[in-house]
């Protein structure tokens, strides 16, 4: 069994501290086979961006990876271990290792195990697959995933396939020894506090770390101190980082204002702080198609990438997964009202070497 004591003790250290962790983006040509060569580009984007971890496997990876015609579950992850590795050892900086998990219980230890095989130090375990199961259902299949892995506990949006979690699950989860961190995405204030609430009030609140997933309030939830009793004491929790497909791109951006928060350096007032906030979540939902119910989120994210140089196109493995009409259109209009939320001066600089 892995357990959080065998973790890496600057891994640890590092995920507490808070960090910028993008939900890792799945490269394909125009075959819509793996394009190994700009998978590995986005990989070393991220890593010299300063993201302090990355997420592979995932939503924004694309789950019809896992399909047996498809098979790039594996191979996708042991790319990311190889990049992984080569920073680690040219640079000495922790990368926080997570691999998206899913399924039911069989099918999700199946991935824990390969995970754990290939030096992930963490599994971010989707709940899409218990759509109608009582708490008690999904907590003993959380069991038995955190007995392989540490786990990361992820709170899906109902709007792509997620379900409600009652304040009651999130404390019970919390309690579970080898949970680490929860990634909070329901896009909803009530159900965020929930998660929050819930983790206080299971006596673990100093050994989780709360990474934001609500692509549509980040600046918000990285700047909300909560205090909530626990017993006869009032208890302080803060979101300390992201785990975002909003910042699979712009990610040097999003790496200097998560260090301009921790450092108290975000300037301006709470009205500037308040705008800025707003031009994330409006280029969010751009990016995020939130006109269209999130139907282009990957693709708005490849058109970033493919502007960027980094992807060649916008295919994916759903031929059926397209901008929507007029996303095209709102991401220009992004790109124009906030420049200064953009890398792409840092991503010029450097694609060639990363390419190479």
């Amino acid at each position: 069994m892995e357990n959080t004591k065998e973790l890496p003790e600057n891994i640890l250290k590092t995920l507490h501290k808070g960090v910028v962790i993008p939900a890792m983006p799945l490269a394909l040509d125009k075959h819509r086979k793996l394009d190994e060569r700009r998978q590995r580009a986005i990989i070393r984007y991220y890593l010299d961006a300063g993201a302090g971890g990355v997420a592979v496997a995932v939503h924004t990876t694309q789950f019809e990876i896992r399909l047996p015609e498809i098979n790039l579950y594996e191979p996708v992850l042991r790319i990311a271990r190889e990049e992984f590795d080569d920073y680690a050892v040219s640079t000495q900086k922790p990368v926080i290792r997570i691999a998206g998990i899913i399924g039911q219980t069989q099918q999700a230890a199946r991935e824990a195990r390969l995970a754990v095989s290939l030096g992930y130090h963490a599994g971010l375990l989707s709940l899409a697959a218990f759509p109608e199961d009582s708490n008690q259902t999904i907590l003993e299949h959380c069991r038995i995933i955190a007995d392989i892995i540490p786990i990361i506990g992820f709170y899906l949006q109902p709007a792509v396939g997620g379900r409600i979690l009652d304040v009651d699950f999130w404390r019970e989860f919390a309690q579970i020894e080898n949970v680490i961190a929860i990634k909070i995405a329901p896009f909803n204030r009530y159900q965020t506090l929930d998660v929050v609430r819930g983790v206080i009030e299971s006596g673990r609140a100093d050994e989780i770390a709360l990474y934001t997933g609500n692509d549509d309030n980040i600046l918000v939830d990285l700047l909300s101190e909560y205090k909530l009793p626990a017993g006869s004491k009032i208890i302080k929790k803060r979101i300390v980082g992201g785990l975002l497909g909003h910042w699979a791109v712009w990610t040097r951006s999003a790496v200097i204002l998560l260090e301009n928060i921790q450092k108290g350096n975000l300037s301006g007032d709470i009205q500037q702080q308040l705008d800025l906030g707003m031009q994330i979540t409006d280029s969010n939902a751009a990016f995020f198609d939130a006109a269209g119910s999130f139907k282009g989120c990957i693709v708005g994210l490849h058109e970033v990438l493919r502007r960027q140089g980094l992807m060649e196109g916008l295919w994916t493995l759903n031929r059926d997964e397209v901008l929507s009409p007029g996303q095209k259109k709102e991401i220009d209009r992004v790109y124009e009202a906030y420049p200064d939320l953009n890398d792409d001066d840092f991503v010029a600089e450097n694609l060639h070497k990363w390419l190479s």
